[in-house]
């Protein structure tokens, strides 16, 4: 097993509660040493794709500042992670291309007052009852459906086109595009609208129609808000993240093989 020394490249370590991705951690920190992240050069997750949105959350600050992150799979899809191998680390992250990726800030307006989340992958409308949703859709100001019936819609980044929006029949969006995906969720009218790409910059506003007999939550990725009113999505365009990954698993690679997956 090659071994790099820990001087030429500062790591800082991080791992989900995973049996095995608590045991590549212990086997990385053994071979390449363990720093706090305000000293490290770049940031290792070990884990699935939750554990690498939560890992962007938890080291924002440094994240904007431009410290890199670079995953390895130790999850179930791992679609935002490298292929788990614990030699020639710092060679791998060396020869890695960045992927810049921008999350959506989502206001929601609620019974507790107004809330603000980031998604990375997409901001949700989901019904929280039996009952469809009906919502009202606006791009920069101007209506552009009086009425949504569905389970509910979602605004989708490139970097998460291939998660929940694709699972609901979405478009695939290769990542520098600068365009998001508004999708519907299981539309009953109109039933044959498959939804809408928008501009990156675009600002979009999902009100409820029916509040009191049609509840609906929010999610940003998995934060969510319950019995939303309105929530207004847009692009956060003072945060900008970079990821790291292999040359031949890039992501908008990885992207771009989705699209011809059967």
């Amino acid at each position: 097993m090659a071994r790099t020394k820990s001087s030429d490249m500062k790591l800082a370590i991080r791992a989900s509660q995973r049996p095995e991705a608590q045991s590549a951690r212990k086997r990385l920190v053994k071979l390449y040493g363990d720093h706090d992240a305000t000293e490290a050069d770049a940031i290792i997750a070990l884990g699935g794709d939750g554990f690498m949105l939560e890992t962007l959350r938890r080291h924002m600050p440094l994240l904007r500042r431009g410290l890199p992150i670079y995953g390895m799979n130790k999850g179930t899809i791992g679609f935002l992670m490298n292929e788990f191998h614990d030699d020639n680390l710092i060679e791998r992250i060396k020869a890695a291309k960045p992927a810049t990726i921008r999350p959506l800030k989502m206001t929601a307006e609620a019974p507790g007052g107004i809330f603000e989340e980031l998604a990375f992958n997409e901001v949700s409308l989901y019904r929280q009852t039996r009952q469809a949703a009906h919502i009202k859709l606006s791009v920069d100001g101007k209506v552009r459906m009086d009425r949504l019936i569905a389970d509910g819609v979602l605004v989708a980044t490139p970097a998460g086109s291939t998660a929940y929006n694709l699972s609901a029949h979405g478009p695939v969006i290769p990542l520098g595009a600068d365009i998001l995906a508004l999708t519907p969720i299981s539309a009953f009218r109109p039933r044959r609208w498959r939804g809408a790409l928008l501009n990156a910059k675009a600002k979009v506003e999902l009100e409820n129609l029916d509040t009191d007999k049609r509840p609906l939550s929010a999610t940003a990725d998995s934060r969510e808000i319950r019995n939303v009113s309105r929530v207004s999505i847009e692009q956060d365009t003072d945060t900008s993240l970079t990821l790291l990954f292999d040359p031949d698993h890039a992501l908008d690679e990885k992207i771009l093989r989705e699209q011809f997956s059967t």
